[in-house]
């Protein structure tokens, strides 16, 4: 079995939630068995070693890109930033708002998260219609970031997230598809 097919032999596919007709992937298998937890990180440790790749920062999403993108960035040796849903952060920040559903969210950066010209690895557990990412996308670019990748454990193509990333111009790297059912 190939490293991607074992991790998502690891996934939970939650009917009817969390409204229904959604297939809701659920990433906590994987963070609860310390092997299949081990087999994650070190897939994205391998791949951003590499200098062509190597981030200064890692940028995690609020909430899962946390758990991800905090060991990813302590393996890599590189400090982590979150962005953070709107109010959380307590010292100056960007926002930027991004549309759902129903309705619309936002995100918010520290002013310092990053320099200009830092090389930063955005990182989320899932894309779905890509509107978080493409919002820390935006943030970080504000702030004069380059961000090399965006990342993912999960893509659910489609939704149109990643395609509607890409259009943007973010190069994207997921572990797993699901496609269809």
């Amino acid at each position: 079995m190939d490293t991607s097919a074992y991790l998502k032999s690891h996934i939970r596919t939650v009917p009817d939630w969390p409204a229904p007709g959604v297939l809701f992937r659920d990433i906590t298998p994987l963070l609860q068995d310390p092997k299949v937890f081990r087999v994650l990180i070190d897939v994205f440790v391998h791949r951003y070693m590499d200098p062509a790749l190597r981030p200064g920062v890692v940028a995690g999403l609020d909430a899962r890109g946390f758990i991800i993108g905090s060991v990813l960035a302590y393996e890599l040796g590189v400090g982590f930033v979150p962005i953070r849903k709107k109010g959380k952060l307590p010292f100056s920040t960007v926002q930027e708002t991004y549309e759902l559903e129903y309705g619309s969210a936002t995100v918010e950066l520290h002013t310092d998260a990053v320099r200009p010209g830092q090389r930063v690895l955005l990182i989320d557990d899932l894309i779905a219609t890509g509107g978080t990412m493409l919002a820390g996308h935006r943030l970080l670019e504000r702030l004069g970031a380059e961000v090399i990748e965006g990342a993912a454990i999960v893509d659910l193509p489609e939704l149109g997230g990643s395609q509607r990333l890409r259009a943007s111009g973010l190069k994207l790297f997921t572990l797993i598809d699901f496609s269809g059912r």
